[in-house]
């Protein structure tokens, strides 16, 4: 919740109307959240395609029959609120019939789903337009390329619109899975007492993905796994996984804490990281004949704070390994008397394809004697009626609700960790498509008993 709620938005625009992300999450999306009575203000698309309002209408159909289906009262609804504006966005004729379109709405909130290099010229003609005035912004990731070009996107971000109207939005957080990793810890008293050095032995978190760049090669080639979801995503589940218990549940409160966490990350050492690149990955269409770009990369790293010196926390993420699925485990130290006995207690955090909340303990094995035997205890195992990301994201930025985005200053603090493995800091190794990555990461796992590899039933892959 917000501790001073802002006022709601009156209108929702948004760039790159007729792209693919706006197919396939956000028109799913808003109708979602007309079904939910959460979207009854102008929904005005910004496109240079050459389309009139009637092809507009017609491609949010398409997209909503490709995911997820039509509600038609739903459907009429939005087609009600849809507005289109086909123009270039450097051009001010642009903009100046945006502003004319917007005439009545005071608080218009502004979704930038366009190309990372549209950003500042979208942003600065918002302003020069006027159409800024009284309004927010929600920008898309990557969030820059590295932290000089993060800091220079923030300040023309700040030039034109001030930090609480700045939504940077990080589709991840807006997982109810991730969601629950938070609500879980703090929510429950048991966990306090042992949630720190004392009784935890290691952290790792793995995002496996089964397929590859998916013909995204162009794209994807300029990015690569630590740009596209280590320095994002998965620092983020570390800030939740590692973080105090915030003062409140306002927002200020939770960024405040995920702040000092990413801050006592010391910058990542490229001895204590390992890149990969699947074999095949050459020859996919846009990527450089020589390309040294990772689609693997594994991680090892330490939180320098009083709960947690000591230790470690293990990432890895990968394209083209065996299964699609992000785990979280975290490993406690084995009770005395459990010393000659392999394995320890656990705590096992699924947050996709499904959700997953397990404990890993042990009883004893029937028959004779006093041998024990590992079991895992769920709390949870599937989750009804959540809210899919963009519909619960781009609700709470209609209405002034920055939770569930990033700050400012945590994504240079993200980019300050991971800066100096960018690029070719260090070798790129070949690994087989279906396996888990080069054999060379296993190094950084070794003295905590190995990598954890996630387990996905036929069920859940198929989901």
């Amino acid at each position: 919740m917000n501790r001073n709620p802002l006022p709601s938005s009156d209108a929702l625009v948004f760039f790159g109307a007729t792209g693919d992300l706006a197919y396939k999450q956000i028109f799913p999306a808003l109708q979602k959240m007309i079904e939910r009575g959460k979207l009854n203000v102008p929904v005005v698309g910004v496109a240079k395609s050459g389309w009139n309002i009637d092809q507009f209408r017609d491609r949010v159909r398409d997209s909503l029959t490709q995911h997820g289906g039509v509600n038609e009262a739903a459907f009429a609804k939005l087609v009600g609120l849809l507005k289109y504006i086909d123009g270039d966005y450097q051009d001010p004729a642009t903009f100046e019939q945006l502003r004319k379109t917007l005439a009545g709405a005071k608080f218009p909130l502004h979704y930038l789903a366009i190309p990372p290099s549209l950003f500042g010229p979208v942003v600065e003609a918002l302003g020069q337009s006027g159409c800024a005035h009284g309004g927010r912004v929600i920008v898309e990731k990557p969030f820059g390329r590295d932290l000089e070009s993060a800091q220079k996107l923030n300040g023309i971000l700040h030039s034109v619109f001030d930090e609480t109207d700045i939504f940077r939005i990080d589709h991840y957080l807006g997982k109810e899975a991730v969601e629950n990793l938070l609500c879980f810890r703090f929510a429950n008293t048991f966990f306090e007492p042992i949630w720190n050095r004392n009784y935890i032995d290691s952290v790792q978190i793995t995002m496996a993905e089964a397929f590859g760049v998916e013909g995204r090669g162009g794209f994807y080639d300029q990015v690569g796994a630590i740009r596209d979801v280590i320095q994002n995503h998965m620092l983020q589940v570390v800030a939740l996984l590692a973080m105090e218990p915030p003062t409140d549940t306002y927002s200020e409160s939770l960024h405040d804490e995920q702040m000092k966490v990413l801050r006592m990350i010391p910058p990542l050492d490229p001895a204590h990281t390992v890149r990969g690149q699947f074999r095949g990955y050459l020859e996919e269409r846009g990527v450089a004949a020589h390309s040294q770009t990772e689609t693997f990369a594994a991680v090892r790293l330490e939180v320098d704070s009083w709960r947690w010196a000591g230790v470690p926390f293990l990432i890895r993420a990968g394209k083209c390994l065996q299964v699609t699925a992000t785990e979280v485990l975290v490993k406690l130290r084995r009770p005395p008397v459990g010393k000659s006995l392999p394995g320890s207690n656990y705590f096992r955090f699924r947050v996709s394809p499904d959700l997953s909340l397990s404990l890993g303990a042990k009883i004893k094995r029937p028959g004779e004697g006093l041998e024990s035997m590992p079991v895992e205890l769920s709390a949870v195992t599937e989750s009804q009626g959540e809210l899919q990301p963009y519909e619960r994201l781009l609700t709470d930025a209609m209405h002034g609700d920055a939770m569930l985005f990033v700050r400012q200053d945590a994504v240079e603090a993200a980019w300050s960790v991971v800066e100096p493995v960018l690029d070719d800091a260090t070798p790129v190794h070949v690994y087989e498509p279906g396996t888990w990555g080069p054999g060379e990461a296993d190094g950084l796992a070794a003295d905590t008993g190995g990598w954890h590899n996630p387990q996905v039933s036929p069920a859940s892959s198929s989901a």
